[in-house]
Parts: C-alpha cells; structure tokens; sequence
C-alpha cells in the first residue's frame, strides 16, 4: 500500500484548511441571499425584493428557534415506514447471497488471501449502501408530491426544515439498519474464510544452532508451511500466503496455532525524508528517473547518495526490545541483470548529534523487494561503529538516538547503474497493533459517511426536481466527488493533454499529449476557451462537493493499518458540516417550492 496522502493532525487541520472551508461556506450563503435579493427585485422591485428576502429570513429564524424534536422524529419514522414498504431490506439479502456465491469468483490461493477479502467485503457494502442511499433519498419526496400524499403532511402543524431533516434521518436510519448486519457478516464472511489448520506432514531432528528439528505441514487452504523447532519447545513456520504459525511441543506432538499477519491493524510511524546526492551533498530531492507520476525520487546505487529518514520519539521506554521497519521501495533498472535475484542495498542507523561517541551503526544489507512491504527488524542490541577509532563493537539501538530522541535512518542502493525508488510515507517504524475490529469499524464508519452525505444530497435535489432528474443529479456529485482530485489536476493544467474538447481532438487526430495541438491559432484559442470555460465550471464544482475518495479507506483495513484518529475526526467533522450546509439550502428550497401547485 502507498501512503500517497499526508494526513495532517486534527488540530492543524481544524485551525488551518478546516477554517478557509467555513469562510468559504460562509461567503457562499451570503452570495445565495444576494442572489435570492438580485432575483426579488428583477421580479418586485428593489424594496419589495428586500422585504421579501427578509421575510423569508426571518420566517426561517421562528422555525429554527420553534423547531420541534418530536416532531422531526415523527417525519423520521415516516421515511422508515415508507423505505420498508418499498423492500428496501432487500438489499441485505442480496449482499448475503453475494456473500455465499463469493467463493465462485475470488481466487482462494491468492498471496494475500485477507487483503482479497477485506477488500470485496467492504466494496460490496459501500456500492450497495450508496446505491440505496441514492434510490431512496431521490425518488421519495418527488413520489409523494406526483402522488399528493405531500398533502397529508403539509397540512399538519409540521415545518419545512423538520420535513427535510426528518427524511434524511429516516432515510439514514434505514441505511444503517442494513450497514450494521453487513459488517457483521462481513466480519464473520472473512473470519470463516481465513480460518484454517495444520497438523505435521513430516518433521526430522536436525542440530543447526538452536534448531532441534525441521518438518513441513500438511496441505490445507491451498498451501503449506516448513517449520522449524527450538531448543526451548517452541517454534514457527515461514511466511506463506502473508501469514505464519506459532509452534508449540506437546505430549501428543505439534500444536499448530492461528495464522498470524492476516487480519491486523499496525500503527506505523513516520518520519520526515531528505536526500543526499551521488557526491554526498544534501539536496532536495533525488534523480527523476522518468516515470510521470513524480511521487517517488531516486537514488544512484554504488555511489554515496542516500535517503534519510528522521524519526522522533524513538525511546527504550518506546521500543525496549526494538522495533520493526517496513519498507516499500521500488527499483528502477538500467540493465535487466538477474531478475530474480533482486538489488542490493544497506541500512544504517546514525545519530543525528554530530558530537555523539557512537555515530553509526554497522550497515545492515538486505535486498529490495519490489510491490511487497518488506519488513526488517531491528534489535535493541546492534553491531556500532565507535567515532574515536572505527571499530565495530556490540552496542545499543539508544546509543544512536540524541537526547531528543532522535534517530536517523539512512538507505542506499549497493549496486552501480540501479536506482532505488522511495517517498516520505514509504519506510516507516511500526509501532504497535491495535484491533482489527475496532479497526474494520472504522472503515464502516467511512462508508456510513458517504451514505449520509449521498442522501443529504439526494433529498436536497429532490426538493425542486422530479425523481429521475434528481437521482442523475445526485449521481453526477458522487462522480465529481469521486473524482474530485482528477478534475483539480486537468483543471490546474498538472496533467497533460488539456479539457474534455481538446482531448477528443487528440483521440480522433492521434497527436501526442506531449506535444501541442496542431488545428492552427484561431481554433486553438476556440478550443482552449471552451475547454477553460467548462473546467473552471468543473473546479468550482469539485471544490464545493464532497471528495468522496477521502472517506474511503478499504485499502487501511485490506492492508493491515489503523485508520488514524485524526483522519477519522476529519471524515466526522467534513461530513457534518456537509450535511448541515446541504439541509440548510433543502429546508429553503422546499419552503419557497409551492407544493400545493
């Protein structure tokens, strides 16, 4: 998994990007009043127009202030009511019956049969939840205006604003009435699936080090392990299909226990990246090796340049036996040399105090492993390098770390004409495992997020569209929304090959992105005006809508991470204030739109 989005802490983001999105709201209103005044007085005149634009305000601050809980509720249980007799619940079943066919499609003796897993299950329940959201929360408020069952409502003692929010809390309350099984099943679907055992196949006595014995499990669950057994009567079994197995010697013979790295939630911790050149000299970033996506730089094997990495924090009280660093590196290759046999490179652990006695630790060589995390632990007690005279002694990982707790961690590349590829979020310490069920929650809080938000959304378009003009509008958000970060790039220019008009241009003549379309000046102005219009139109549009890519976080839970705190506070605080603003423009949408018409 690439950690490509740096997640701010809260209070950072709370007091900076938080901030500017409530200013920007906040202008955005006064700019709905000014319209709503500009429209009144082209119809009434500028006196009438402002009368009526505070009537209106001012109607709204009795129902703010006279706004009935019971009653809202009342219009909630309504909503719920309506969703059942449409069969809403059949959704669950056909999650279910996905559930039971899932074997037919997902392949069993993949490497990493819990990512697999994780990843349809969560899938599967965020298209169907949003799907749901969006049927229900689009055709039900145009129905009941077609069929004037409205009527019965409106005639009531019952304000707009209760009307509104009482769909969509309705509307949600159904949505998770069927979220909340699916994770269930969903836990249990993923728990029988990876659950398995092994008994002995083989085992011989061997006398290497601490090895008393060697044996090989049985074939179950597609795969088997070698195993190996220690003085002590205990042992383990090597990594197969992302997992392995604690041993243990009994009376009746081995006892296999449950397979250990699939279902995780580790906490990584990061540091902050610098690079030094091929002379040794600090630089900013390292070589551009080609590739487009520039997220990754490079550094030149065989030479003396190196990525640093600076972790805080790093204490005995900590890490008192040390700690595991996982790596996800990529190699680029200048010569295709022996492929399976991977590019060498070293780690070294230095202390950020250039006065300190031990400096350096000896270098620890491994070889890259390409797409894969490649873990490598790091013991309390390592091999140092003494300043004063060169000599390797045994030593302390804390030698290394500077009254600050500071401590560096520099990577190269061993060999000459390779490259080693790396970004900030791409070797990180991991510091401990929290739960995976607290864990997997928390990705179904993310999708529970975005079916709130899809049918604050859908009830908002719903208020002054008929239902299938309503759910294509709703549709056309969650597509923008999707691809918020795509649309900002075109946009900004960041990608190549202009607008939507200019990209057909390039399909239907065959010029390159890279070079500039070739149609003469005049239709090249035309093109690129056009295009400018429409993708201002686009920026401004995926600037107001929810960036619905932030709230998903399958790959945290399919690959094993905790979901941060501050990430999950942001998705709770961002949502709010969406549906907030969105039920705000619905309550006066609905209360200007003459239902009785």
């Amino acid at each position: 998994m690439t950690f490509d989005q740096v997640i701010p802490d809260f209070g950072e983001w709370l007091f900076g990007g938080f901030i500017i999105s409530l200013i920007r709201v906040s202008l955005l209103i006064a700019g709905g009043v000014l319209v709503g005044f500009l429209v009144a007085s082209a119809r009434r005149g500028p006196v009438e127009g402002f009368y009526s634009v505070a009537k209106v305000i001012a109607s709204s601050v009795v129902d703010f202030v006279n706004w009935s809980v019971p009653r809202t509720i009342a219009m909630a249980m309504l909503a719920v009511q309506e969703a059942i007799r449409r069969r809403v619940l059949i959704a669950f079943v056909v999650f279910v019956v996905i559930i039971l066919f899932a074997g037919w499609y997902l392949d069993v003796e993949s490497d990493n049969p819990a990512r697999l897993y994780l990843s349809f299950v969560l899938t599967a329940s965020n298209y169907l939840v949003v799907l749901l959201a969006l049927f229900l929360s689009t055709f039900s408020l145009p129905t009941d205006i077609k069929n004037r069952t409205i009527y019965t409502v409106v005639t009531k003692p019952v304000r707009s604003w209760e009307i509104v929010l009482g769909r969509i809390i309705g509307f949600v309350t159904v949505g998770t009435m069927l979220l909340v099984p699916m994770g269930i099943v969903s836990y249990f679907f993923v728990q029988r699936g990876l659950s398995h055992e092994h008994a002995v196949e083989e085992v011989a006595a061997v006398s290497v080090g601490d090895v008393t014995h060697e044996g090989e499990t049985s074939y179950d669950s597609h795969h088997r392990h070698t195993f190996k057994m220690f003085e002590d009567g205990t042992g383990e079994t090597d990594v197969v299909m992302s997992h392995w197995h604690p041993v243990t010697k009994t009376d009746e013979g081995y006892d296999f226990g449950p397979a250990i790295g699939l279902l995780q939630a580790r906490v990584p911790v990061f540091g902050k990246l610098r690079f030094k050149d091929r002379a040794g000299a600090d630089t900013d970033k390292g070589i551009n090796v080609g590739h487009e996506w520039s997220y990754r730089s490079y550094i030149e094997g065989g030479t003396l340049a190196a990525a640093i990495w600076t972790f805080e924090n790093v204490t005995p009280e900590r890490y008192p036996d040390g700690f595991d660093l996982e790596m996800n590196l990529r190699v680029f290759r200048t010569y295709k040399g022996d492929m399976e046999k991977g590019i060498l490179g070293s780690i070294v652990l230095r202390n950020p105090n250039p006065s300190a006695k031990v400096r350096r630790s000896e270098a620890i060589n491994f070889t890259a492993k390409e797409f894969v995390s490649d873990k490598q632990t790091i013991p309390s007690s390592i091999r140092v390098v003494d300043n004063e005279d060169g000599s390797v002694r045994d030593g302390n990982l804390f030698d290394l770390v500077d009254d600050e707790g500071r401590l560096e961690i520099w990577i190269q590349c061993g060999e000459r004409s390779q490259y080693y590829g790396m970004a900030e979020r791409d070797v990180y310490i991991l510091d401990r495992d929290a739960s995976f069920v607290a864990n997997l929650a928390k990705g179904y809080v993310g999708i529970w997020l975005q079916m709130v938000m899809v049918t604050s959304f859908g009830v908002m378009f719903s208020t002054f569209l008929s239902g299938a003009v309503a759910m294509m509008a709703t549709l056309s958000s969650i597509v923008i929304g999707y691809f918020s970060n795509f649309i900002l790039e075109i946009a900004t220019g960041s990608l190549d090959g202009g607008g939507p008009l200019e990209s057909l241009i390039r399909i239907v003549t065959q010029q390159n992105v890279q070079v500039d379309l070739e149609i003469g000046k005049v239709p090249l102005a035309i093109v690129e005006g056009i295009d400018g219009g429409f993708m201002k139109c686009m920026q401004a549009m995926a600037g107001m809508l929810p960036d619905y890519g932030h709230f998903t976080t399958t790959q945290y839970v399919a690959y094993g991470y905790n979901i941060d705190g501050s990430l999950l506070s942001m998705q709770l605080l961002t949502a709010f204030c969406y549906v907030f603003v969105v039920s705000l423009i619905s309550y006066y949408l609905l209360k200007t739109r003459e239902i009785a018409a």
